[in-house]
């Protein structure tokens, strides 16, 4: 007899040692609460979500929904953030989910070494984020002279416009080489780093161009100094705006990246 494909998938928020607690109460991205999934040495941490909302089609029109997609993200990571309280936690990735939980299962057992370690290197560890932004704001383009040659500028007009984009250019090249010395500084303060893209303009609006977004894995017992090499930076390139945040589960650092693929 074939049994009855069930009607729920499972989602995945994080991979923990073996014997973790969830604990009661805690809900998940539909409302669900979270149970494990366990193997030898580890545990994932998943939920039960019902297939009809979470197969790729309908998942896929809910990810292009910011009225959804932003609590949901919240939700999952509220439930990592509770799990890495209390214990080592690698978080996966938002919207990784399994046909199942015997496919997680699964999951754990094929990449059961590589887990063990990735928690073994996260232990104790939390991440921090720095961004950089040039402290100075673009000056707007000043209007080309009045009257009848308004719309054909004359050439000094066209030569100023030329200069100062060239001074936009050297100095969001000056900022980039600050933030990389910035960087090379803290990942030397920290135990692993990682530079990720920096935010589009967009999302840098009135704080200057983006420089650096870096993510540094940083010991409990180093984050003094860590805090320190910030400071010196921050006096060393006073033409950078330098953000701290954190401690974060270590999203930047949990791989591999073939752990949490899709079934």
């Amino acid at each position: 007899m074939t049994p009855t494909p069930s009607t729920d998938a499972t989602w995945l928020y994080a991979v923990a040692p073996g014997g973790v607690a969830v604990p009661a109460g805690l809900t998940g991205v539909a409302g669900e609460l979270p149970h494990t999934v366990t193997v030898p040495g580890l545990a994932a941490v998943v939920g039960a979500v019902p297939r009809a909302d979470f197969d790729e089609e309908p998942l896929r029109a809910r990810l292009g929904d910011a009225s959804w997609l932003e609590p949901a993200v919240l939700r999952h990571h509220h439930v990592v953030e509770v799990l890495s309280s209390t214990s080592a936690t690698l978080p996966a990735r938002f919207a990784t989910l399994h046909r199942d939980d015997r496919r997680t299962a699964v999951v754990l057992r094929e990449h059961r070494v590589e887990l063990l370690d990735a928690l073994r290197r996260i232990t104790g560890r939390a991440e921090w984020g720095v961004k950089a932004h040039l402290g100075t704001t673009e000056a707007p383009d000043e209007p080309a002279a009045g009257g009848a040659d308004q719309e054909r500028p004359g050439t000094a007009y066209l030569l100023r416009r030329r200069d100062r984009r060239r001074d936009r250019e050297a100095e969001l090249q000056r900022g980039y080489e600050a933030a990389e010395a910035v960087h090379r500084v803290l990942a030397e303060a920290a135990d692993e780093a990682v530079s990720h893209p920096p935010q589009p303009a967009e999302a840098s609006a009135g704080r200057g161009p983006a420089v650096l977004n870096g993510a540094y894995l940083v010991d409990g017992e180093r984050r003094a100094a860590f805090e320190a090499a910030l400071d010196d930076c921050a006096g060393r390139f006073p033409g950078l705006r330098l953000e701290l945040s954190g401690p974060w589960p270590p999203y930047s650092f949990a791989g591999p990246p073939g752990a949490w693929s899709r079934p």
